[in-house]
C-alpha cells in the first residue's frame, strides 16, 4: 500500500505549532487521532492539527473560524484564524481537549452539550456566515447509498422515508425563513471536549452556520425516536436545553411540532450511512443497523410528528 504523504506533513505542522506554543515541549510521539477520506487528526503535545474535507472553501472556514474564535463560551477556540494549505487540504490547528468517553455513558455530558446548544442558538450572528451544513450532509449520506452498483433491498425504504421530507431537509431548497440562528450543524457527544479542569466546549465547525436550531438537536430526538438513547437520557439533555433557554423548540407547547422532520431526516442519513459502510465491508446489517432501517420503514406510512410510533 502507498504510504499517505498527509500524514507525516500534517504531523510536521503539529510538531512546528506545538513547538511554537511550547518551546519546552516534551515531545512525546504524535498521535493519529482520526484518519478517514474525510478528515484527518493527529495530536503532538497539547496540539492538535485537523486536515479538513476535500474541497472545503477557504472563506467559508475562515468564516466558520472567525465565528468559534469569537464564542469561547461555546467553542474551543481555534490557535490560528487563518487555515494552512496542505497537499490540496485545509488545515486548522487546535489545543488539545480531553474527549467525552464512550465507554462511560452514564457519564455522558448531556447537560452540557444541551446548554451549549441554547447558548450558540441565542447567540447574534456576527457578520456574514455560510448556511449550516446538516441537511447538504444528509444529502451527500443519500448520494454515496445511491452510489452503489446494485441498490440493496435494505435501502429501499430509506429511499423512500427520504422523499417524504421537505425539500428544505433535502438541500434542495433553502431553509425555512426562520432559520436565522447560529448553529453547529452535527451535534453528536463527539463533539465535546474540555481543557484541563475547564469546562465542556464544543468542537468541528466545518458545518457551523446560519440554519434551524432544531437540526441540532436532531441526532439525540432521533435516537430516542428509534429506541436507541434512553428515555432518561433524551429528559436529561431536552429538559437542559429548555431550562437553558434555547429557542429551538417552544417553551410550553409539544416541541415535535419543529424536531419531526430534522429527527426524521437524522434517521434517514444515519440509516444511509449504515448501509453503505455494510455494502463496502461486504457483511449484513447488525441489530442496531437493522432497526434504524425499520424506523424508516415506519416514518413512510407515519404523519409527520408522531414521533413516538416510528421507534418501535
Amino acid at each position: 500500500m502507498t504510504p499517505d504523504p498527509l500524514l507525516p506533513e500534517l504531523t510536521a505542522h503539529a510538531e512546528r505549532m506545538a513547538h511554537s506554543r511550547t518551546p519546552t515541549c516534551p515531545c512525546g510521539a504524535t498521535h493519529t487521532l482520526l484518519h478517514r477520506p474525510d478528515a484527518t487528526v493527529v495530536r503532538h503535545a497539547d496540539t492538535v492539527a485537523k486536515a479538513h474535507p476535500p474541497g472545503t472553501d477557504p472563506a467559508d472556514l475562515a468564516l466558520r473560524l472567525t465565528a468559534a474564535a469569537q464564542h469561547p463560551d461555546v467553542f474551543l477556540r481555534p490557535l490560528s484564524p487563518t487555515p494552512v494549505a496542505l497537499r490540496g487540504r485545509l488545515v486548522t490547528f487546535w489545543p488539545y481537549g480531553t474527549p467525552v468517553d464512550p465507554d462511560d455513558p452514564d457519564a455522558a455530558p448531556w447537560e452540557s452539550a444541551a446548554t451549549l446548544l441554547a447558548r450558540l442558538h441565542r447567540t447574534p450572528v456576527r457578520g456574514p456566515l455560510p448556511t449550516m451544513r446538516g441537511p447538504a450532509k444528509a444529502a451527500r449520506a443519500l448520494a454515496r447509498l445511491r452510489a452503489i452498483g446494485d441498490t440493496p433491498p435494505a435501502a429501499v425504504p430509506v429511499l423512500r422515508a427520504w422523499a417524504t421530507l421537505p425539500a428544505w431537509a433535502r438541500a434542495e431548497a433553502p431553509m425555512p425563513d426562520t432559520s436565522t440562528a447560529l448553529c453547529h450543524g452535527d451535534l453528536h457527544l463527539g463533539q465535546l471536549v474540555r481543557l484541563p479542569d475547564g469546562p465542556w466546549r464544543l468542537i468541528d465547525v466545518d458545518d457551523l452556520g446560519v440554519g434551524v436550531p432544531a437540526w441540532d438537536l436532531a441526532r439525540p430526538a432521533a435516537w430516542f425516536a428509534c429506541g436507541l438513547l434512553p428515555a432518561e437520557e433524551w429528559a436529561r439533555f431536552f429538559d437542559a436545553y429548555r431550562a437553558a433557554g434555547g429557542p429551538a423548540v417552544p417553551a410550553d407547547a409539544d416541541p415535535w411540532a419543529v424536531l419531526d422532520v430534522p429527527a426524521r431526516a437524522l434517521t434517514v442519513q444515519t440509516a444511509a450511512r449504515m448501509i453503505t459502510k455494510a455494502v463496502v465491508e461486504r457483511r449484513l446489517l447488525d441489530e442496531v443497523e437493522q432497526s434504524v432501517v425499520d424506523a424508516c420503514e415506519r416514518m413512510v406510512t407515519l404523519p409527520p410528528r408522531e414521533r413516538h410510533e416510528f421507534g418501535k
